[in-house]
């Protein structure tokens, strides 16, 4: 940990800490004099979980009936912090009747009792901010049958957070957390009394965030999908709440949610949800076509790389590739090595994936998800394409950023005889093993093939003096390779044809066979699938081509096709189970 950062941290604690307790004591009644319409959607089903006891928060489940959530003891810090931002609210709000009513009631005021005199965890600009807009959002929801002196609590408790928010807002990271301490600083300008002088300062910091953090491309540093949605959401949140009160959002604010669209319509895959890379998940089912919706953008997809990604569609059929280099510096934080992996879906079946982010999982998990093995790309010699770092602390928190990365990713996309071309590269093996590592994958103009060609090759002189000190150093036994294909958990994956391919059987009653060319070793081995709102990573199987790499130039190719009695269309009618909590 850099001595600039743990001053920088501890000072930024201080002064969250100074300012909570001065704006808890602030005199402000905080009425709602109006209220932006409720557009934070939670899970019924979860809400369902939260009235029943059953606590699951970043991976972890607590079972306590009853409980007060404030008086349990959290499992670690990241449980800590997910209730504090009061999305459980949406969840509770989602299910809607007087039970679920009770329990959000009984934890708001809990949580003024123990946190609203400005002491304790979660005054944090990003938490205040998710707080303030949730709280806002559902006050009718929560108001319903409480009497005027715990409502005026409720009231005061609104205005201390936005007093806060308006002293700290600068405090919150760039990127999603400053997104929501300003959406929130904005939302109470607009709803609270005494108020309105914040919300002319939130639009204009808003604006400039927004020209800062959303680039020409529509994408933001960290390069994760799911961030991206959730910027995108609080941004067209921001648009409707200031044009409900008569007042025109900034340009800046209103061409970043016009750049952003097409980004993340090109990151969708069939069926409807996110590419999982750098950290992100698919997104709540249904959330991206919602906000796509209430955004009123209707620009395509670009032509080319969207946030570094390329997209191959056709008929059914997505594929979604990491095509640049992975983020760099402080947006490496919960970055992957995961450079030229592809996604495949189906219909509404997912088919290749990436392992995902372990994090709800604990640190090991982590880890584990942020290495190339846990993508469907090459690995060579059981390196990652880029390293983890020294770790450092920021903002109380561990964070490996990302080191030795590929710098150099070129990439071309063309129409062929057949169909789409991606054609990439990266040297993320150069430095290490003299090698690059390029791959071309062709997808059929009916989407029911994906052709895949991987080559390790050397591209100078330089390049084969240290491939050959590594040979050497290998005594000659060339370097292992493997090419991994991660299958989503629903996916039955069994070798077949005598062990020379793999029969890939949907849910939707759809096979996909996976043939290789040549001599490599193929394998089906055990995966995870690591996803948020799950207890534990879910099994899951993998295709695995593998072989060493002896030569200058080493070439891999292999096929992904449906099978050829599969119907053109399925009528996929196969209903997804959630999985139990308990």
């Amino acid at each position: 940990m850099s001595e600039n950062g743990g001053w920088s941290a501890a000072l930024t604690r201080f002064l969250n800490r100074l300012h909570a307790r001065l704006a808890a004591r602030a005199r402000t009644t905080g009425a709602l004099v109006s209220q932006p319409e409720p557009r934070s959607t939670g899970s019924y089903a979860r809400g369902l979980q939260l009235c029943a006891g059953n606590l699951m928060f970043a991976g972890h489940l607590v079972e306590a009936p009853d409980a007060m959530i404030w008086d349990l003891d959290p499992p670690d810090s990241a449980w800590a912090e997910e209730i504090q931002g009061f999305r459980w609210l949406d969840d509770l709000a989602a299910v809607g009747d007087a039970r679920a009513r009770q329990v959000a009631q009984r934890w708001l005021w809990g949580w003024i009792d123990r946190y609203g005199t400005g002491k304790g965890d979660g005054w944090t600009p990003e938490a205040a901010g998710r707080r303030l807009i949730r709280c806002i959002h559902h006050a009718l929801f929560l108001l319903r049958g409480v009497e005027g002196d715990a409502s005026a609590r409720f009231h005061r408790a609104l205005a201390a957070q936005a007093v806060f928010l308006s002293r700290r807002w600068q405090g919150a990271a760039p990127g999603l957390p400053r997104f929501e301490a300003l959406t929130g600083l904005l939302y109470a300008g607009l709803s609270l009394e005494g108020m309105g002088p914040q919300v002319e300062p939130a639009r204009r910091a808003l604006a400039r965030d927004c020209a800062a953090q959303v680039d020409a491309e529509g994408g933001i540093p960290t390069r994760n999908p799911e961030e991206l949605l959730e910027v995108f959401t609080l941004l067209t949140w921001a648009r409707a709440a200031l044009e409900a009160e008569d007042k025109a959002p900034d340009e800046a604010h209103v061409a970043a949610i016009g750049r952003i669209a097409p980004t993340l319509r090109a990151l969708r895959h069939a069926d409807g949800g996110l590419a999982r890379f750098q950290g992100g998940g698919r997104g709540l089912d249904g959330r991206l076509d919602m906000a796509l919706a209430a955004s009123g953008a209707k620009r395509r997809p670009p032509v080319g790389l969207a946030m570094g990604y390329a997209r191959l569609a056709a008929a059914r059929t997505s594929v979604i590739i990491d095509a640049a280099a992975p983020p760099r510096g402080r947006a490496s934080g919960d970055a992957h090595a995961s450079t030229l992996a592809f996604e495949l879906t189906s219909g509404r079946r997912p088919v290749i994936v990436s392992c995902g982010s372990g994090a709800v999982f604990g640190e090991d998990w982590r880890r584990a998800g942020r290495a190339t093995p846990s993508h469907s790309t090459l690995c060579l010699d059981g390196y990652s394409s880029a390293r983890l770092a020294t770790p450092v602390r920021i903002g109380g928190m561990e964070r490996e950023y990302l080191e030795d990365a590929p710098a150099l990713v070129p990439v071309q996309m063309a129409q062929t005889e057949g169909g789409t071309r991606f054609e990439g590269g990266h040297d993320g093996y150069r430095r290490t093993h003299g090698l690059t590592h390029a791959r071309v994958l062709d997808l059929a103009y009916d989407g029911r093939s994906l052709s895949g060609e991987d080559m390790l090759v050397t591209l100078d002189e330089a390049d084969k003096a240290s491939f050959d000190r590594r040979m050497d150093a290998a005594r000659l036994a060339g370097f292992p390779w493997q090419i991994r294909f991660h299958l989503h958990p629903d996916v039955d994956a069994r070798l077949d044809m005598g062990g020379s391919a793999v029969s890939l059987v949907l849910r939707s009653g759809e096979v996909w066979v996976f043939r290789p060319d040549g001599t490599p070793q193929l394998t089906v081995e055990p995966s995870v699938y690591l996803e948020k709102g799950r207890l534990r990573p879910r099994a899951a199987k993998q295709v695995v081509l593998s072989g060493r790499a002896m030569e200058y130039a080493t070439r891999i190719r292999w096929s992904l096709a449906k099978a050829q009695d599969t119907a053109i269309a399925v009528r996929d009618l196969v209903t997804d189970e959630t999985e139990p909590t308990h």
